[in-house]
C-alpha cells in the first residue's frame, strides 16, 4: 500500500520536466526519477546490461564497458522490434525499483518524474498527473542544444511519446514552461501549495 500521495510529473522531451521537479525537491519533496532508475537497471555490472551486450555486441558499449546510451537510442528509435525487446527487458525491472522508492518516501507527497508516465503502466503509481507543457518547436530547439542531437533524432523521440494534445488531455494539472526559469519558479510555488493541500485531503 502506498504511504504517500503520489504526483506523476511528465512532459515531452525538452519540456523542462526536470527543472520543475528540481524546484519541488528544493522544498523537501522526495522525487523518484524514472530516468535515473532506468540508468541504474542497465548500469555497469547489472544483469540487464549483459543481456543487451549479448544482443547488440561491442558497439553498444563505451570504452569503460558501460552502456553507450546515445548508440542505444539510435538503434531502438530506428528499429521498433528492438525497442520492444529492450522495453520487455527493462520495464519490469524499472517498475519494481520505482515501487520500492515510492514506498520509502516520507515527504508530504512524493513525485514520480517520468518522460513515459502516460505511455506505459507507470501512471498506475500516481494519484495526480502534472504535465509540463511547451510548444513542439521549443522542445526541438532545447533538446538539440542540450543533447547535441540532430533534429531528425529529436523528432523520432517525440514520435515515440504521446502527442502534446494527448498529454495535456490526460493531465490533472498543466504547467506552461515556455517562459524563463523565473516564471517556472513562481508556478512551482503555486503547484506545491496545491499538491500539499491535495495530499492532506486525499
Amino acid at each position: 500500500m502506498r504511504k504517500r500521495f503520489c504526483v506523476g510529473i511528465t512532459g515531452g522531451i525538452g519540456s523542462g520536466k526536470s527543472a520543475l521537479t528540481n524546484l519541488l525537491a528544493e522544498k523537501g519533496i522526495q522525487v523518484v526519477d524514472a530516468d535515473l532508475v532506468a540508468r541504474e537497471v542497465v548500469a555497469l555490472g547489472a544483469p540487464a546490461l549483459a543481456k543487451i551486450h549479448a544482443r547488440f555486441g561491442d558497439e553498444i558499449l563505451l570504452a569503460d564497458g558501460s552502456l553507450n546510451r546515445k548508440k542505444m537510442r539510435e538503434i531502438v528509435f530506428n528499429n521498433p522490434d528492438e525497442r520492444v525487446w529492450l522495453e520487455q527487458l527493462t520495464h519490469p525491472l524499472i517498475g519494481k525499483r520505482i515501487a520500492e522508492q515510492l514506498e520509502a518516501a516520507e515527504s508530504p507527497y512524493v513525485v514520480l518524474s517520468s518522460p513515459l508516465l502516460l505511455e506505459g503502466s507507470q501512471s498506475a503509481f500516481t494519484d495526480h498527473v502534472v504535465v509540463v507543457d511547451v510548444p513542439e518547436s521549443v522542445q526541438i530547439e532545447r533538446t538539440m542544444r542540450r543533447d547535441d542531437n540532430s533534429e531528425e533524432l529529436v523528432r523520432a523521440v517525440m514520435q515515440a511519446q504521446l502527442s502534446r494534445a494527448e498529454r495535456v488531455a490526460r493531465a490533472d494539472s498543466v504547467v506552461d514552461n515556455s517562459g524563463p526559469l523565473e516564471a517556472l519558479e513562481d508556478k512551482a510555488d503555486a503547484l506545491h501549495l496545491r499538491l500539499v493541500s491535495l495530499a492532506q485531503t486525499s
